[in-house]
């Protein structure tokens, strides 16, 4: 199993474990619902982790099935619990020198008014990351303009991008589909400033 894979296996055990952990008569059910997976793949996880003895499974009131997380398990949740705060502040401190080292692209290049593409968390640290620098947000670029804005800022949408004056766009995004989206006439392709490598 690559990296990914494992990640994703191991959010998604300590998910039911947490779960499990605050509803012990919690259904599978529940659990497909709230992880947003499949109803199958939940019953393979609860399963795999009662035969590692992560869980034990009993009978409950009414013959509802009950889980409780076993010592073993609970050990499992805060050493799975430690990696993904490792592996988050990692992945946050990737984003950030990503978006500065873009940054400091944009600058070298000349470049004043900039637009933040995107409305994500990517395109929050972004806006957070523009504090100081001698670059000027003149909006966000979203799929479709939007009534709220972002941070005090105006929402555009795609199609308003060709009328705006700015200097570069900063993909707040590791999207692949994201970048074929902006690859649309009217914007400057050597505007464009990807976090994502192409």
């Amino acid at each position: 199993m690559n990296n990914s894979g494992k990640r994703a296996d191991d959010d998604i055990t300590l998910k039911i474990l947490d779960e499990i952990s605050r509803e012990s008569l919690i259904t599978q059910r529940t659990l497909s619902c709230k992880l947003n997976i499949a109803l199958g793949l939940v019953n393979v996880y609860i399963k795999k982790l009662a035969k590692k003895g992560y869980i034990k499974i009993t009978k409950g009131p009414m013959n509802r099935v009950k889980y409780a997380l076993t010592p073993k398990g609970f050990a499992e949740r805060v050493g799975l619990t430690y990696d993904y705060m490792q592996f988050s502040i990692n992945y946050l401190k990737d984003v950030r020198k990503r978006i500065d080292n873009t940054y400091r692209e944009m600058i070298l290049s000349g470049a004043k008014n900039i637009l933040i593409w995107g409305d994500g968390e990517i395109a929050e640290l972004s806006y957070i990351s523009l504090r100081g620098l001698p670059l000027k947000l003149i909006g966000i670029v979203d799929g479709k303009a939007k009534k709220e804005g972002f941070f005090g800022h105006h929402i555009y949408s795609v199609e308003e991008v060709g009328d705006l004056t700015y200097d570069a766009i900063l993909i707040a995004s590791f999207s692949k589909k994201e970048m074929g989206r902006i690859r649309k006439p009217g914007i400057d392709k050597r505007k464009i400033y990807p976090l994502l490598d192409t």
